[in-house]
């Protein structure tokens, strides 16, 4: 987590996902980012799990997150 100015910013590299398979959810101050890649046979071939702690003064209702073009999820959060 790194803060920047008045917002907290959690970035990871899931390039090799297709948006669909990328889940981002929030509870207590937590992110968890999870992916999974389902071959065509219907086996799991790639899996993701990241999870990280914001920081107390994040505002939980703030929490947003994008998906740029070359594959980086970028959360970001705005501090109290």
């Amino acid at each position: 987590v790194r803060a920047q100015g008045d917002t907290y910013q959690v970035v990871a590299d899931v390039s090799q996902f297709e948006p669909p398979d990328i889940v981002v959810t929030t509870s207590n101050c937590h992110v968890t980012i999870q992916a999974e890649k389902v071959a065509e046979d219907g086996t799991v071939c790639d899996t993701f799990t990241h999870k990280c702690q914001l920081p107390e003064d994040t505002d939980p209702l703030s929490v947003s997150c994008t998906l740029t073009e070359t594959g980086t999820l970028v959360i970001t959060a705005r501090r109290r």
